[in-house]
């Protein structure tokens, strides 16, 4: 049965979503999804072939391309939302909200890389490390020394986190207060991978993608990232030093990540940690990165876990007694 708009109803979407983040993050810390997973197995064949079917070299073709890639999975994870609320109310679109988040969410999918190379550094095995960071990132990094090992692995894993935990739950959690139930998630997971699929092959020499399809995922990535990116950020500046992660994002931010949106993300980690990230030309302030910093980034991911659910608890009691 369908829901009435009566005032409790923003307090049951406030704590289906709370309820749906938390059993989903539980779920994925006990059973993490492998790589390679039929998910991802299915996102990567949906998109190659709208890429394959749809990509005619034009701007008009990459932007219809983009939308069928991304929006068909949303509007059926939103379709299948509404038929279970209205046949079985709110659990069952609990349920329903738990699943995608488990197949969006990705913490664990990538934490034993980076556990992995964290306890390589703690042990000073430098070729162990550099072996398991060039599996992760796919890049050489047989000459780097020991300070920018651990730099390159801090930087992909608070980036990681970004795409992996924070965006999601922005999205979904701004879905869920427009009525879209999971479908933000969706969108936001699809909408990450969709940039970084077609990208690599509209950069690879056998043409299997147009550079105008390659751009327009990008395009319409940045745009979806752009608010995610901030609300992370500002996540990371009141986990960790808030004063010293605005300064360092305000000054330093367009030195870092191409001054798009993942430069926000890693100045404000620069900041909140205290540590020296980016290349050696963006001349950051703080300390030489060290195999300590892992630790700590740990510490401040699960610490802006903690903080998103605080606020969206807020948020939805502010909501009713408004």
């Amino acid at each position: 049965m369908a829901l009435s708009l009566t005032g409790l109803e923003p307090l049951i979407i406030g704590r289906m979503a709370f309820f749906a983040i938390v059993m989903a993050l539980l779920l994925e810390q006990v059973r993490p999804m492998a790589a390679g997973n039929v998910f991802s197995t299915l996102v990567r064949r949906w998109v190659r072939g709208v890429g394959r079917n749809v990509d005619a070299g034009t701007a008009r073709h990459a932007w219809l391309a983009w939308a069928l890639a991304v929006g068909t999975p949303a509007l059926l994870a939103l379709g299948l939302h509404k038929a279970l609320m209205w046949l079985g109310g709110w659990p069952l679109a609990l349920l329903w909200g738990v699943a995608v988040l488990y197949l969006t969410l990705g913490l664990r999918q990538f934490g034993h890389h980076f556990t992995g190379l964290r306890e390589a550094l703690e042990a000073d095995d430098e070729a162990r490390a550099r072996q398991l960071l060039a599996q992760w990132q796919q890049v050489d990094v047989a000459t780097l020394p020991r300070a920018e090992i651990v730099r390159h692995v801090l930087e992909h894993a608070v980036l990681t986190a970004h795409r992996h935990v924070f965006g999601v739950l922005a999205w979904f959690s701004l879905g869920a207060l427009f009525g879209l139930g999971p479908a933000g998630a969706l969108i936001y997971r699809v909408a990450d991978f969709v940039a970084r699929y077609w990208g690599r092959k509209a950069r690879a020499a056998d043409g299997s993608a147009s550079p105008a399809l390659g751009a327009a995922a990008q395009a319409a990535w940045h745009a979806m990232d752009w608010l995610p990116a901030r609300l992370t950020a500002v996540g990371f500046a009141i986990a960790g030093s808030f004063e010293d992660a605005i300064d360092v994002w305000r000054r330093y931010a367009p030195r870092l990540g191409g001054g798009g949106n993942e430069g926000v993300i890693l100045a404000a980690t620069a900041g909140a940690m205290d540590v020296r990230l980016g290349h050696p030309g963006a001349a950051l302030p703080g300390r030489a990165p060290q195999a300590s910093h892992l630790t700590q980034v740990v510490g401040l991911v699960w610490r802006t876990v903690a903080l998103w659910l605080l606020l969206l608890v807020l948020l939805t009691l502010a909501h009713v007694l408004g």
